[in-house]
């Protein structure tokens, strides 16, 4: 991937699937089917609620979340107030559970949020939350399956909190042979180029720590 496709302000990477109705990297798409296929047999409808996520889309949840217009939660998924932050404070905050405009893995198209629509009650409103992947919530057996399957399909958490600096996300899947490489081409000096005209929010104190930022929320993943 190029610059531009390693941080979502390119779309020359990336192709649409109209069933299940999603946008990835063109690379992942055939093991991506193959992973829902195998899914489907086993009784799930594997669907991702976000895939492909361009730089500009990127932007808006960072700046929501920092200007508080949306939810900024703690490590344990509880809502605080942004207003009572330092600048700071609010980016480690936003850092926990969203990436920075440029370095989110959703940019690559090799990173999926899945659910088991299947198991979705009427007027059930997904959160992507802990205790809805927990062995009692509606996507337990979803989880546990893709825990034993999800791999023989080239796929992989990458957080799960242990080494990354983002909180454990069970829903997040990654396709491995593509989002490495890309991992290692986005370097600080990457991501700082594709920061220096944003509209950012906090831009002064993100770019002034970007080095340490770009290390414990980009470089650190969980390994396979």
């Amino acid at each position: 991937m190029n610059p531009h496709e390693l941080t979502g302000q390119a779309r020359t990477h990336v192709v649409t699937v109209a069933d299940p109705s999603c946008t990835l990297h063109v690379h992942a798409v055939a093991p991506f089917m193959n992973l829902h296929r195998a899914a489907r047999a086993d009784g799930f409808d594997l669907q991702p609620v976000s895939g492909f996520r361009d730089f500009d889309r990127q932007l808006a949840i960072w700046n929501g979340k920092f200007s508080g217009e949306r939810p900024l939660l703690d490590a344990a998924g509880c809502a605080i107030d942004a207003s009572q932050l330092s600048p700071p404070e609010r980016i480690a905050a936003i850092l926990r559970w969203s990436a920075l405009p440029g370095a989110s893995r959703h940019h690559w198209g090799t990173d999926v949020d899945l659910i088991d629509a299947n198991a979705l009650a009427p007027g059930f409103r997904v959160q992507l939350s802990a205790e809805e992947y927990a062995d009692s919530g509606p996507f337990g057996p979803l989880a546990a399956w893709l825990g034993v399957h999800a791999a023989r399909f080239g796929f992989f958490r990458p957080y799960r909190g242990v080494l990354s600096g983002v909180q454990a996300e069970p829903w997040h899947f990654s396709f491995a042979p593509v989002a490495e490489t890309a991992r290692r081409a986005l370097d600080p000096s990457v991501l700082r180029d594709a920061l220096a005209s944003a509209s950012l929010m906090g831009k002064e104190h993100v770019l002034a720590r970007l080095d340490e930022l770009h290390a414990r929320y980009v470089a650190a993943i969980d390994w396979p």
